[in-house]
């Protein structure tokens, strides 16, 4: 078993976990939002948000030897059911080649407008 503590480009995790598990040909990632250079800063924009949230998964998939397009499973977590129409939208755009199965919940989170954690196969 892998673990990938803090991958280059993303802020670290903020408690005591991995931001990823690698396991078997699998990578387990933990939440991610849309946090830039701290937990403070975030993109203006719900869509910039979004994006900024998969790029930061994409970092960490890449540190573990995966990336966007190995992704099978996505959890969402939004704050506001209003947001769905516009995660949908760029959602499409970045994982729409071929969408992974999806689970979309709203949540009260702290700070932030959304989180989003995958499972991904290893890249071959």
């Amino acid at each position: 078993m892998k673990r990938i503590n803090s991958a280059p480009g993303t802020i670290g995790p903020v408690g005591p976990y991995s931001q990823a598990v690698v396991s078997g040909n699998l990578v387990f990632t933990a939440g991610q939002i849309p946090a830039l250079d701290s937990l403070a800063e975030q993109p203006a924009s719900f869509a910039d948000q979004v994006r900024q949230t998969f790029s930061n998964l994409e970092a960490i998939l890449k540190e573990a030897g995966s990336s966007l397009s190995h992704i099978v499973k996505v959890n969402a977590y939004l704050t506001d059911p209003a947001l769905l129409e516009e995660f949908n939208l760029v959602y499409r755009e970045i994982l729409g080649h071929a969408p992974p199965a999806r689970t979309t919940v709203c949540v009260q989170l702290w700070g932030v407008s959304l989180e989003i954690d995958c499972i991904a196969e290893l890249v071959s």
